[in-house]
């Protein structure tokens, strides 16, 4: 479902003004509480977001959050999921072999920030549900709304009538997606996550600007590792 048409001007206006906010956010909390300060951040922009989005008469229905009614829809999210989960997969496999083929040996190299945001999951219940909560909260829906259903819908706009706009559209909001996992994923964590949000993002235009598939996965993803690390699975 796509949202109301929108010139230029006001795409750019709130692309900037939100963009900053989420980015001004992170980085006043960062000293507060560090390992939070990225879900803390986004969830009170999504908040100052739909409160402007409510005044303009916008719901998040214009942004992928479409309403499923009836029983088909609910359960064609499932076969959609699959989908989403092939592009995931394409976008990993993707850089784990062009990374080889390059030779990029920081590719290689678990980022310090890793192991002191999440080290204390491992073997931890009560930490591992906190992160859990996070990851269907913050991650989930919260990334989701903001890089896919925001950005990209807005972006979209921005280069509308201009040569592969659609493109560009995915690409900005990917490259905002990897930045903000950079501060403390490090540059592996950035090519990862860029190239994972040019896979949703591309879904999320191939769909018709559906979102419940990719929170889904996205969800569904983030549970696994979680569990993983919990667990004492993952290297």
């Amino acid at each position: 479902m796509a949202g109301p048409a929108i010139g230029r001007g006001r795409a750019i206006a709130e692309l900037a003004v939100f963009g900053g906010l989420a980015l001004g956010l992170r980085i006043a909390f960062d000293p507060l509480f560090w390992r939070f300060a990225g879900p803390v951040s986004l969830v009170a922009t999504l908040v100052c977001l739909a409160l402007y989005l409510r005044r303009r008469g916008e719901g998040w229905s214009s942004f992928g959050l479409i309403p499923l009614r009836g029983a088909r829809a609910k359960l064609m999210v499932l076969p959609q999921a699959l989908l989403v989960f092939g592009f995931f997969a394409a976008a990993v496999a993707g850089v784990l072999l062009g990374s080889e083929a390059l030779g990029w040996e920081f590719m290689t190299v678990v980022p310090e920030g890793v192991e002191d945001r999440w080290g204390d999951v491992r073997g931890n219940l009560p930490m591992f549900l906190l992160w859990l909560g996070i990851v269907w909260t913050a991650a989930a829906f919260g990334e989701e709304m903001f890089f896919r259903g925001f950005l990209v819908t807005r972006a979209a706009a921005l280069f509308g009538g201009v040569p592969f706009g659609a493109a560009l559209a995915v690409l900005m909001a990917a490259l905002l997606f990897g930045l903000g996992h950079f501060y403390y994923q490090g540059l592996r964590g950035f090519v990862t996550t860029a190239a994972i949000g040019i896979a949703f993002g591309t879904a999320f235009l191939l769909m018709k600007r559906n979102l419940w598939p990719i929170v889904l996965v996205h969800g569904i993803v983030d549970t696994i590792n979680f569990y993983a690390l919990y667990a004492g699975l993952e290297d």
